[in-house]
């Protein structure tokens, strides 16, 4: 009896042994699905780009064996070659070192220099110039002192300080030193000012002439926290021992640069600083421009905090400057978002953005403040503002949720009349859109899709949005019968019980509906955006939010991966947005479990039953790790990259906006560093040593105070790696590996190979 009890103890044992083994073929079809399936595609066109003028127009296009580039135009109807891709590529490959074949170019999108003999794009983090007849490729050098995260300027770098001539020739104008030179044609001068200090100094690229040149602004700088991340750099390639980097990375809480604007009348020879009772405590002030008629100038102000912005207008003659319009809110008010533009035909009114009665629309003001009218208006937000046209009185925007419908993040794009008058849609089928317009604005490609539906792409006319023809209708039948099948669009109700809460549910390809599969979600809870893909393209690599091929990938080991837009983040409502003001912990969370539970109801394969597996990265790393401590009966198994684990550590542009100023306790209540002594579940951290996106001591942080909490995790630091390290930049397959092997032993508790003897 005991005999037969121990085989059939035995025989279970082995049969669960042989069920839980993984392949190691089965994680080479993964980590291969993205090469093996991205040129399978047909005329999928993307990035549609118009000349500077006229109507020619040139795009990307999928072809056999990759990609082409095609120029074309709306009279000729014959598409060719945007330029001779095999003398590109070697030019290319030649000047960065990398090798890049004819149909497998570093980039997605160009532009021609104005001569139409070179292209320039952005690739490797590095913008390109490359002469067309395949003699010169070369990288471009950003000209001018940068700022820092937008707020602090870079001093060890010069400014650009050429001679800046008046409109009129008459004068130029220079910082020399730290101050301001003034000279006339003749090269006397007219104005040179003795105040300037490095405490205290004259900002060259601030200089503006007024259109009459009778006056210049200038900004007078008083620098802020000149605060140095330093990183070693522990393995670079052209030496043994390491290196040490410094990049200027201002914090939250510290000194931003404070630009005080002067005037300089050329009548009187006299400079006045401009009272900033009304912009006293900036965060920044930008958009800084001249009225055409020289009468005044206006600036935005950002207070620190993001909850008070103010146009300003300084009247040229008297220096005075007042408040043309002050923007208040309890939470933030949304910089990521903004739109704000000055009219110079329509008697110098403008155009504002806000989100006052709770969506992101579009207001009109006169020169002196007073509203005119709401532009738009509904439970809908407006996304972006493509072009005003001030001698139609008619504005160019895209926006989401107007359609009740369809998807309330699908993309549309409208026209409308300043007064509000004359709502027209550009664009009608239920898919997200991407437009854009020819430079007359006579024509525009329409380039829309769904998850489920590939890239259709359209030429119409603007006039009245009739059809030109189609430029372009993807064939996607080959990745079909490879096996792809689109992710399926969820919805369930949030916490309040009223508001939908969308995200994606992707399967594995042999998916069996009468089996359990674990669920695992990939997490992005940035508020400065959404990140549910919307539309087709399937195959970017994982950035904010993994992208489709990467939880495909995942999902094909065996588990259901999804990806949720909770509250918190953006391209919703008001309200839905401010759930994350100073409370990044939150990231959705509340949301995200009612959906899954949602989910789990209606499915009977979507097993939560022994926990959910999280991954993300940036945030979502951040995101990743709060999941595990602050909701650990929940989320049991997460792989973090890149985490801004405790938001006093990152930069200070992205923090602020959302985490307020001061820097008070409520940052420390959103550390996981602070919190890390909850940790339950299992932890797999992975960071690049030379992040500089987000300080990379904020990952050796947590990792500190996991130690001093005595709690296990795993920690995988790539030498030389980036922020985007093992998402869109090598080593891509190992820690992609990496992942997809901690969350089969500890999600799904199976046993894995050996990998440094799996060959």
């Amino acid at each position: 009896m005991k005999l037969t009890a121990y085989c059939a103890a035995f025989a279970l044992f082995c049969c669960i042994s042989a069920q839980a083994a993984v392949d190691t073929g089965q994680m080479e079809q993964s980590l291969s699905l993205r090469d093996n399936w991205m040129n399978l595609t047909r005329d999928v066109l993307v990035e549609p780009k118009w000349a500077a003028e006229g109507h020619q127009f040139h795009y990307k296009l999928s072809v056999e064996g990759g990609f082409l580039f095609f120029r074309d135009s709306v009279e000729s109807a014959k598409p060719e070659p945007a330029f001779d891709h095999q003398l590109l590529s070697k030019a290319l490959s030649q000047a960065s070192g990398q090798s890049f074949s004819a149909l497998q170019l570093p980039f997605d999108s160009f532009s021609y220099s104005q001569d139409g003999q070179q292209i320039q794009f952005y690739y490797d983090s590095k913008s390109w110039q490359c002469q067309l007849d395949g003699k010169l490729c070369k990288t471009l050098e950003r000209k001018g002192q940068p700022k820092a995260f937008g707020v602090v300027r870079d001093l060890r770098i010069k400014a650009d300080n050429p001679e800046r001539s008046s409109p009129d020739g008459a004068y130029q104008a220079q910082t020399l030193g730290h101050n301001l030179l003034i000279k006339a044609k003749d090269g006397s001068i007219k104005y040179q000012s003795q105040d300037g200090t490095a405490e205290q100094f004259y900002d060259a690229q601030s200089i503006q002439w007024a259109p009459d040149s009778s006056a210049l602004l200038v900004m007078k700088v008083k620098p802020g926290t000149a605060r140095m991340v330093n990183r070693v750099l522990s393995s670079p390639e052209d030496q043994l021992e390491p290196k040490t980097l410094s990049q200027l990375y201002p914090k939250p809480g510290d000194a931003v640069d404070i630009d005080q604007p002067v005037l300089v009348q050329l009548n009187s020879g006299k400079a006045q600083l401009i009272n900033n009772q009304l912009f006293s405590q900036p965060y920044t002030l930008d958009k800084v421009q001249w009225l055409a008629d020289s009468s005044s100038f206006t600036f935005r102000y950002t207070e620190r905090g993001h909850q008070l912005v103010r146009i300003i207008a300084v009247d040229a003659k008297t220096a005075q400057p007042r408040a043309l319009l002050t923007e208040r809110s309890d939470s933030f008010i949304d910089q990521w978002g903004a739109f704000y533009q000055q009219l110079q035909w329509a008697d110098n009114d403008f155009v504002w953005l806000s989100e006052r009665d709770g969506w992101a629309h579009l207001y009109r003001y006169d020169k002196n403040g007073q509203l005119k009218n709401q532009i738009t208006k509904g439970n809908w937000r407006v996304r972006e503002v493509l072009h005003l046209d001030e001698e139609k009185q008619q504005l160019w925007f895209a926006a989401s949720g107007m359609d009740s419908q369809q998807d309330p993040y699908f993309t549309h794009y409208y026209r409308i009349n300043f007064d509000g008058s004359g709502l027209t849609a550009l664009t009608t089928a239920n898919a997200t859109h991407q437009v854009s317009f020819s430079a007359d604005r006579q024509y525009y490609i329409d380039l829309y899709s769904r998850v489920d539906l590939p890239n259709v792409a359209e030429l119409r006319r603007s006039s009245d949005g009739s059809l030109v023809r189609i430029l372009a209708k993807a064939d996607i039948s080959r990745l079909t019968k490879a096996g792809f099948k689109a992710p399926q669009p969820f919805v369930a109700k949030g916490r309040d019980g009223s508001t939908d809460i969308w995200g994606l549910i992707v399967r594995p390809q042999h998916f069996k509906p009468d089996q359990s599969y674990p669920v695992i979600e990939n997490i992005y809870a940035g508020p400065h955006d959404s990140f549910v893909p919307k539309s087709f393209w399937p195959f970017g690599f994982h950035s904010g939010g993994d992208k489709v091929i990467g939880m495909q990938a995942l999902a094909d080991l065996g588990f259901v991966v999804v990806q949720i837009d909770g509250m918190g983040t953006k391209n919703r409502s008001k309200a839905f947005h401010d759930v994350a003001w100073k409370n990044l912990a939150d990231s959705g969370f509340p949301d995200r479990v009612l959906w899954h539970k949602a989910a789990a109801k209606q499915f009977p394969w979507y097993n939560i039953a022994s926990g959910v597996g999280i991954y993300g990265a940036s945030a979502g790393g951040q995101s990743t790790v709060a999941a595990l401590l602050f909701q650990p009966d929940f989320y049991t198994v997460g792989v973090a990259y890149a985490g801004c684990y405790d938001n006093r550590m990152d930069k200070i542009s992205w923090n602020e906006q959302w985490m307020g100023y001061p820097v008070g306790p409520h940052y420390a209540a959103s550390s996981v560093t602070e919190h890390a002594k909850l940790l339950q579940g299992k932890l797999l951290i992975i960071n690049g040593e030379q992040d500089s996106n987000v300080d990379p001591a904020s990952t050796m942080q947590l990792v500190n105070a996991l130690i001093k909490a005595d709690k296990d995790f795993d920690l995988l630091l790539v030498p030389g790696g980036e922020h985007a390290v093992g998402r869109s930049i090598g080593p891509i397959r190992y820690v992609q590996r990496r992942q997809f092997d901690f969350f089969l032993r500890h999600l799904k508790q199976q046993q894995t190979p050996n990998w440094n003897k799996a060959q």
